[in-house]
C-alpha cells in the first residue's frame, strides 16, 4: 500500500472492467464496478447477513448474536421514538435503522487494512443527506400542506425581529444537507488520515536504525490508541447521522415549534 495518506481514499475505476457502457452521446461515460461499489455492497451484505444469521433461530432464550441484534434494534427504536414520537416509529423506523446499520457496517469494514471506506467519500454521505432532506420536504408537505411553513416561524418571537428569525430558520433548514453530509465525511476522512500518518512513522523510524528503532515505539503506541478510537468513532458517527435524521424527520411530522 502506498505511504501517501491520501491513497487510501482513491476510487479506482481502472482496475476493474465496467459493468456496462452508457451510449457515448450521453456524455456520461462508463459505470465502473470499482472498489467503492464493492465496499458499499459489502456493507449492505454484512448488515443484512448478520441480522439474518442472528435472528434465524428466533429463540425464546436468545443466544449472544440474537442479543446483539435485538439490542441494536431496541436501541434505534428507542432513539426514533424519543426524537420523533410514536408516529415517527411507525413511518420511519425501517428507514433510520437501515441508515444506521449500513453506515456502521461500512465504517467498520473500512477499519481493516486494504479495505475502502465508502463514507470517506463526500458523494456518498451527501447522497444520504439529500435523501433525508428530500424525505423531510415531501413528507412535511404531504402531511401538513402549507402548515409545514410553520417550521420557519417560531412561536413567541416578537414581531419586530420575526423576519430576521425567519431568514435564519430558512438558512438553517437549507444548510442541513451540507452539515449532515460533511459531519460524517469529515470525521471519517480525518480519522483515517491521522491514523495513516502515525502508522507511517513506525517503519520510517525503524528503518533509520539506532535509537530511532526505540523511538518508533511512540508512534506505534499512538497508532494502536488511535485505531481503538476510530472503532468508537465508527459507531458514534453512525449514531449521530441516524439521530440527526430522526430530529429532521420529526420536523416533517410536527413542524410547529
Amino acid at each position: 500500500m502506498s505511504n501517501d495518506p491520501i491513497h487510501q481514499f482513491h476510487v479506482n475505476n481502472e482496475v476493474d472492467a465496467p459493468l456496462f457502457a452508457l451510449p457515448p452521446e450521453w456524455g456520461i461515460g462508463n459505470v465502473a464496478f470499482n472498489n467503492a461499489a464493492v465496499m458499499m455492497l459489502a456493507g449492505t451484505g454484512l448488515a443484512a447477513g448478520f441480522l439474518w444469521w442472528a435472528m434465524k433461530p428466533g429463540a425464546l432464550v436468545p443466544g449472544r448474536a440474537q442479543v446483539v441484534a435485538e439490542t441494536g434494534y431496541n436501541f434505534i427504536h428507542g432513539m426514533v421514538k424519543d426524537a420523533a414520537g410514536e408516529e415517527g416509529v411507525k413511518k420511519f423506523f425501517p428507514f433510520v435503522f437501515t441508515l444506521f446499520l449500513w453506515i456502521f457496517a461500512a465504517n467498520m469494514l473500512g477499519m481493516f487494512p486494504y479495505f475502502f471506506t465508502p463514507t470517506s467519500q463526500i458523494v456518498v454521505t451527501a447522497t444520504m443527506a439529500l435523501m433525508v432532506f428530500l424525505t423531510v420536504i415531501v413528507v412535511g408537505f404531504a402531511k401538513n400542506g402549507l402548515k409545514f411553513f410553520k417550521l420557519f416561524v417560531p412561536s413567541g418571537v416578537p414581531w419586530y425581529i420575526l423576519w430576521f428569525v425567519i431568514i435564519i430558520e430558512v438558512i438553517s433548514f437549507f444548510s442541513r444537507p451540507l452539515s449532515h453530509a460533511v459531519r460524517l465525511w469529515a470525521n471519517v476522512l480525518a480519522g483515517h488520515l491521522v491514523l495513516k500518518v502515525f502508522s507511517g512513522f513506525v517503519p520510517m523510524m525503524a528503518a533509520a536504525g539506532g535509537i530511532w528503532i526505540l523511538g518508533s515505539a511512540l508512534p506505534l503506541t499512538m497508532t494502536v490508541a488511535l485505531y481503538a478510537l476510530e472503532f468508537l468513532v465508527a459507531f458514534l458517527q453512525a449514531y449521530v447521522f441516524a439521530l440527526l435524521t430522526c430530529i429532521y424527520l420529526n420536523d416533517a411530522l410536527h413542524p410547529g415549534h
